[in-house]
């Protein structure tokens, strides 16, 4: 099966569900997209962000979302940046994390599967 997730707010809480729910769906051998639409794109961000949470997770034995994204990709899930939110941040793909391609939702549809907004 496919399952694609779609990320929309730039929470970091969602950005972690998100990340976690793809991991374990890629952990059960399915192929998995995280998509982050429009201003989520922040949440793909390869520097620190002001609301990254990292000592508190770290004290917990918890992964931060710069661990998060890393274990993500290196479990084969595709993160596609949306390429509206990236014009709307200013951002381009060399801004983001490792791996990070640029996409857009009608090439995230076309792939199929089930979709999970967070």
């Amino acid at each position: 099966m496919r399952l694609t997730v779609m990320l929309i707010a730039t929470e970091d809480a969602r950005a972690r569900a998100a990340l976690s729910l793809a991991l374990a769906a890629a952990a059960l051998g399915e192929e998995v997209t995280l998509f982050a639409h429009e201003a989520a794109v922040a949440l793909l961000a390869a520097a620190p962000r002001g609301d990254d949470d990292g000592a508190a997770l770290a004290a917990a034995g918890l992964p931060d979302r710069l661990a998060l994204l890393g274990m993500a990709r290196e479990a084969g899930v595709a993160l596609i940046a949306c390429q509206t939110g990236l014009a709307l941040a200013d951002l381009a793909l060399g801004d983001l994390a490792e791996g990070v391609e640029a996409g857009g939702l009608v090439s995230v549809l076309q792939t199929g599967g089930r979709l999970v907004t967070v």
